[in-house]
């Protein structure tokens, strides 16, 4: 009844929020996304989204479904790798974003090392531009990464809001600049940052300057000012502040795979599929 093929389609629409857009994700026409969808509401008899002349919304019974099906693809793909990837060998240097580390990124690298024992995966974490020059260079063959919404190269992984981020006994005096803890340049939330609040009319000063996201949530729990996070990794004794402090909002992110065309085809492509058959964002 849930044939895998209708499932990742399925959630390429949950995901995308329109047919249209889903259609070019998977490569395949608009009327072949709607059939999909169609033979899955047939097959369960239940209604899986809500369709007016300008958007697509998961309905009750779709938002569950959503949970089921990246379980179902997850164990599927963790079965086709387990029978026709066991003896799959040879070197994958992976690059991720630094603030991954705190998704369900290790445990996906943790389930794929079982699954292909043999692979030596070299793991690089980092900013997300300095993996961008390394896999240019040669030196990776995959690498994760936040991309601006509206990317078009590379493979989407999950889609994110960025949020204004403290400590909830940081004070911030009226009229004062806003202050950052934010990553050293380069980095993509510390030139949002800036360009947010300049563009507002917010005058700033960095507070901290920190190479990776343990300093910055430990620069956070100290009260040493604001940070640009991710909305869905922020952690339980941290909150958003983007309204107490009358902070301007932030763009979206999506997290991508990006490889090199160079890189060992098969691991690459087992990896690719690990980490795209399950959410990564909690």
């Amino acid at each position: 009844m849930l044939d895998p093929t209708l499932l990742r389609t399925f959630l390429a629409v949950a995901e995308t929020g329109s047919f249209t857009a889903a259609a070019a994700r998977l490569g395949i026409s608009q009327p072949t996304v709607s059939q999909h969808v169609r033979r899955l509401e047939d097959g369960i008899g239940r209604r899986l989204f809500s369709r007016d002349s300008r958007d697509v919304q998961l309905t009750d019974n779709g938002d569950a479904l959503t949970g089921f099906a990246r379980t179902i693809l997850a164990a599927q793909a963790s079965a086709e790798s387990y029978f026709s990837g066991s003896a799959m060998s040879g070197r994958l240097r992976f690059g991720a974003a630094d603030d991954l580390a705190i998704t369900q990124l290790p445990r996906i690298l943790r389930q794929f090392r079982a699954l292909h024992p043999r692979i030596n995966l070299e793991l690089t974490v980092n900013q997300s531009d300095v993996l961008r020059r390394r896999l240019a260079a040669g030196h990776l063959d995959l690498i994760l990464v936040k991309e601006p919404v509206g990317t078009t190269e590379g493979t989407f992984v999950g889609r994110d809001s960025l949020v204004w981020v403290a400590d909830e006994r940081t004070q911030v005096e009226a009229d004062s600049p806003v202050p950052l803890v934010a990553y050293q340049t380069p980095s993509y939330s510390r030139a949002l940052a800036i360009e947010t609040l300049e563009a507002a009319g917010h005058t700033w000063r960095i507070t901290c300057n920190v190479r990776e996201v343990n300093g910055l949530l430990a620069a956070l729990r100290a009260g040493l000012g604001i940070a640009v996070f991710p909305h869905s990794l922020i952690p339980a004794d941290l909150v958003k502040v983007s309204r107490r402090f009358d902070l301007p909002d932030l763009a979206d992110i999506e997290y991508r795979l990006h490889s090199n065309p160079l890189a060992a085809a098969e691991p690459l492509e087992a990896l690719v599929a690990a980490i795209t058959a399950q959410p990564i964002l909690r």
